[in-house]
């Protein structure tokens, strides 16, 4: 069965660190770009950045600069999100994406949207800062 799988999530205090895996099941992640969304309590799903097959990283929210970093072990099939400095602001349900590969072949998209292909999406992971 092709599907993503998100892990990770959890509950952590703001000032904290978690590590985000996505993991591939029947495809291989090789040969896509994979990006990470978040929705937030009471707000649309936004972009959060992207890595490209080459490693390039696409940031979509200006926010977390500085603070995540994506990074991909295509030899395990899984993209991870390390999540350092972690604010009340960031809580949300962490989505991540294998954007089109027909459209985009391998690299991310300059900025997310409405109009954004996407071959595959995971279920979530929920992500709590809170004190």
């Amino acid at each position: 069965q092709v599907q993503l799988v998100e892990s990770g999530g959890g509950l952590v205090q703001p000032g904290g660190s978690l590590k985000l895996s996505c993991a591939a099941f029947g495809f291989g992640l090789d040969d896509y770009a994979i990006g990470w969304y978040r929705q937030a309590p009471r707000k649309e799903r936004a972009g959060v950045l992207c890595i490209g097959r080459s490693g390039a990283v696409t940031y979509y929210t200006d926010s977390v600069k500085g603070r995540f970093t994506i990074s991909r072990d295509d030899a395990r099939n899984t993209v991870y999100l390390q999540m350092n400095s972690l604010e009340t602001e960031d809580t949300a349900v962490y989505y991540c994406a294998a954007m089109s590969r027909r459209m985009y072949r391998g690299g991310c998209p300059a900025d997310v949207g409405p109009s954004t292909r996407t071959d595959y999406w995971g279920k979530g992971t929920l992500v709590t800062v809170s004190s």
